[in-house]
């Protein structure tokens, strides 16, 4: 048996007190060690594409852990969890360069750092574990490090912030703990992919309620509305880097969840019946309202980080629409709306990372945070205007970057819906208008920043931009996103050999 995903997850684990040693020596060592060791973990899990895209569509180890539970410790990867896992090591890897400038003559980076990289290590294991108590564990681990490096590295009330965000996140980790407390009490099983057999043999009556529970608790780590409320305080009160990877991977966690554990392991027990026809109508509007609510504020707001935080919102709503479209009321599952939500959460992930590292070197080099304080910026940044367009235009579902491809599949499997579905007429309508709104702030973002006369007054230096690792990290993120918009087959042949049924 090869040990690759063993490695990929023991990896950042055993480095988090390497990673603290080097940070008291050197902050910027440690930043760069945190980097190698999110290049390193991509490049062992790239190692099992291959399997992905061989006859089993995935790729597995398991190793004894609690007898008496009837569980081993199962690791996998499929075309799902790997695309999840790269966004993962991306992102940490963008971060981790772009805190090198960015956190600079901060306190304690050695903590920031050490806990950076324990951050990496519940992410991952979310994300490639099919052994629900583990799964668990590193649900509450992601938390952790979250609310000490919020509250510690933030700005305004940083405190304030992170403590809604730890109280809103643990109230939801209840629900998904009842859920699974649930799975194992009618399946004696803890396993994902036995718990899926298993459920089938179990009364529909039982399993609503584990659906119900698990996907609320899910959907508070998405933040929709209306348990959305800790979203915008965390994400416009962390540092820049912190910010990339709460918009980036924290969020798109519980939507991976929503699609690993609810759709493909509880749902098809209630698939084809009334229940379950509602649960799939509630997710949709659910969604319309998360996405037209964060786009409403988003166009309102004028507090840089604010605007891009009420964006996230919002896309989680594309996200969670989609999701509604997954199955039929008849229980056929449609292919494309599967495969253009999964490539929204890795769009939307890659995009909103770069967001927010762009208005984190907006904020560094002329700290202010409200736009209308802005204009005329695009010559004196060249680079972070770029970026910031990049990201920002992918955001507004522009052609040909990331998001519009991904939305593009969303809509086709809306569309494929509606023969069959007719209530999906008019939540098909909605997110369609719900698209111009996302563009209407970004362009909004644009102008005011980037465009028009400057109202900063006389500016000296013939240049604002940011240092050299901060464009480094933007400039990776901004080539991804505009690959994935032109080439998204590096993603979809993945996500394309994933099917529930």
């Amino acid at each position: 048996m090869s040990y690759i995903l063993l490695s990929v997850l023991l990896l950042p684990t055993i480095a988090v007190p390497l990673v603290y040693l080097v940070g008291r020596k050197s902050a910027k060592w440690a930043a760069i060690l945190l980097a190698l060791i999110s290049l390193v973990s991509l490049g062992l899990i790239l190692t099992t594409v291959h399997a992905i895209l061989g006859p089993d569509h995935r790729y597995m180890e398991t190793y004894t852990w609690i007898p008496v539970l009837n569980s081993q410790f199962a690791l996998f990867v499929d075309g799902i969890s790997i695309s999840m896992a790269i966004i993962t090591m991306v992102l940490m890897l963008a971060a981790a360069l772009y805190s090198i400038n960015y956190m600079q003559g901060k306190k304690n980076l050695e903590i920031f750092y050490a806990l950076l990289t324990l951050l990496l290590v519940g992410l991952v294991g979310v994300f490639i574990t099919s052994n629900l108590l583990f799964f668990y564990f590193c649900w509450e681990l992601m938390l952790v490090p979250a609310f000490f490096i919020v509250g510690n590295w933030g700005y305004r009330d940083s405190y304030k912030a992170s403590f809604k965000f730890f109280v809103f996140t643990h109230a939801g980790a209840v629900f998904v703990l009842l859920g699974i407390g649930a799975i194992y009490m009618t399946t004696h099983s803890i396993d994902l992919f036995q718990a899926e057999r298993l459920l089938l043999t179990q009364s529909p009556d039982i399993v609503r309620w584990i659906l119900l529970a698990l996907t609320a608790g899910f959907a508070v780590k998405m933040a929709i509305f209306p348990v959305h409320l800790w979203l915008p305080d965390a994400y416009s009160e962390s540092p820049a880097p912190m910010s990339a990877l709460l918009g980036g991977v924290l969020t798109s966690a519980g939507a991976y969840a929503i699609i690993r554990i609810s759709m493909e392991t509880v749902f098809p027990v209630v698939m084809g019946t009334q229940f379950g026809t509602d649960f799939l109508h509630g997710l949709a509007i659910f969604g319309v309202i998360s996405a037209f609510f964060g786009s409403f504020i988003a166009l309102a707001e004028t507090d840089l980080k604010r605007i891009i935080s009420y964006s996230s919102i919002s896309h989680m709503g594309y996200i969670l629409f989609g999701v509604s479209l997954f199955y039929t009321s008849a229980g056929a599952l449609i292919q494309v709306a599967v495969a253009g939500t999964v490539l929204h959460i890795v769009t939307h992930g890659l995009s909103k990372g770069l967001f927010f590292l762009s208005a984190g070197s907006l904020m560094n080099s002329l700290s202010l945070r409200n736009i209308r304080d802005m204009g005329g910026i695009a010559g004196k940044m060249p680079i972070t205007g770029t970026a910031s367009a990049t990201a920002a235009f992918s955001i507004g579902g522009a052609p040909p970057f990331a998001c519009f491809i991904s939305e593009f599949f969303i809509f086709m499997g809306a569309f494929q819906m509606i023969p069959l579905d007719g209530f999906y007429i008019w939540p098909t309508a909605l997110m369609l208008v719900a698209t111009v709104l996302s563009l209407g702030y970004s362009l909004r973002f644009m102008s005011n920043v980037f465009l028009g006369p400057s109202k900063l007054g006389e500016i000296k230096k013939k240049s604002l931009e940011v240092p050299r690792f901060m464009l480094l990290a933007m400039i990776i993120l901004t080539v991804f996103v505009i690959i994935i918009g032109i080439y998204p087959s590096l993603f979809m042949n993945l996500i394309n050999t994933v099917t529930f049924l």
